[in-house]
C-alpha cells in the first residue's frame, strides 16, 4: 500500500489549488488573461473592507485590485459586460468605474490558501473573482452590479445597439416613466433575464415572450414578488434575490412596471 499512498500524496501535491482560476478581460485590444496568482501579486492589490457585502450580507474583507486598472483604454461612454460562470451577465456603464465619484469598484480575488466562506444563497463559492464596491451609495450602485463567480469582462456596444428588440417605442420621450424603466430594467433585470429573446443572460425566463409577467400577475402580487420572491413562491433552490427599497426605490419600481407593461405590446420572436 505504501507505493500507492506515495502516489496519491504526489498527485495531491502537484494538483493546482482548488479555487485558482483565470479571468479574461477584453476591452478591444484582444483578450488578456489574468491568473489568480498574478492578480494577488500585483503592486496595486490591497486589503479592502466592505461593511455591507451584497453577496455575503455581512461585513467582509478582501484582497482586491482597483478594477479600473485592468480596463486600460475604456472610456466613460463604453458599456462593460461582466459574465459569471453560472450564466449571470451584468451590463455596467463604464462611467461608474472609470469616472468614479465617491464609489470605487474593486476586483476581489480569492486566495486559494484562504478561501472565502460558502455562499449560502447558492450553497457554493462566490470566487474566485468578485466585483465589490466601496461607498456604493455615492453612485447608487445596485446589487446586480456586484457580479461574483466572475469569468470574463468585455467591452460591448450599448444595450440599445446590441438588443434593439428591448427598446421602447421611439415615441416615448427621454425622461418618461417608460424610458426611465428601461434603464432600471438594464440595471436590475437584464443580468438574469432576456426580453423578446434578446440578451446574454441564461439564469431566468424571458420577461416578455410568450407573456410578460404584467399579463398574468396582478400588479400587487408582482410588486410583492420583486420585493421578496419567496413571499409569493416558496422555493428553496430559488436564485432570484429580493429588491428592498434601498436597492430599488418605489419610483424605480413604478418605472420598471411602466416599461414592462409598455413592452407587453411590443413583442418580438425569441
Amino acid at each position: 500500500m505504501r507505493p500507492l499512498r506515495r502516489l496519491c500524496l504526489l498527485v495531491l501535491a502537484l494538483a493546482p489549488p482548488l479555487h485558482a482560476a483565470d479571468l479574461t478581460v477584453d476591452v478591444g485590444h484582444g483578450p488578456k488573461t489574468y491568473t489568480t496568482a498574478q492578480l494577488l501579486a500585483r503592486g496595486d492589490a490591497r486589503e479592502v473592507a466592505i461593511p455591507a457585502d451584497v453577496a455575503f450580507k455581512r461585513a467582509m474583507r478582501y484582497r482586491a485590485v482597483p478594477l479600473k486598472s485592468l480596463l486600460e483604454g475604456v472610456s466613460a461612454d463604453d458599456t462593460l459586460q461582466f459574465v459569471a460562470s453560472d450564466g449571470f451577465a451584468a451590463q455596467i456603464p463604464a462611467a461608474l468605474i472609470v469616472q468614479a465619484q465617491g464609489s470605487e469598484a474593486w476586483l476581489a480575488v480569492e486566495d486559494p490558501a484562504h478561501p472565502w466562506p460558502t455562499l449560502a444563497e447558492i450553497k457554493g463559492d462566490a470566487g474566485p473573482f468578485y466585483v465589490v464596491w466601496t461607498h456604493p451609495e455615492a453612485m447608487k450602485v445596485g446589487p446586480e452590479q456586484w457580479p461574483f463567480q466572475l469569468a470574463s469582462i468585455r467591452r460591448q456596444p450599448s444595450v440599445a445597439q446590441r438588443f434593439p428588440a428591448t427598446l421602447p417605442d421611439p415615441s416615448q420621450k427621454p425622461g418618461s416613466p417608460v424610458q426611465r424603466g428601461f434603464l432600471v430594467f438594464q440595471h436590475t433585470c437584464f443580468a438574469c433575464h432576456t426580453l423578446n429573446g434578446q440578451g446574454d443572460a441564461k439564469l431566468g425566463p424571458d420577461l416578455n415572450v410568450p407573456h410578460s409577467p404584467t399579463e398574468y400577475l396582478r400588479e400587487d402580487l408582482f410588486r410583492a414578488y420583486i420585493r421578496d420572491p419567496q413571499s409569493l413562491r416558496h422555493w428553496p433552490q430559488a436564485r432570484m434575490p429580493g429588491f428592498d427599497r434601498k436597492a430599488l426605490s418605489d419610483q424605480d419600481l413604478d418605472d420598471l412596471l411602466a416599461y414592462l407593461r409598455h413592452m407587453a405590446g411590443r413583442k418580438a420572436g425569441p
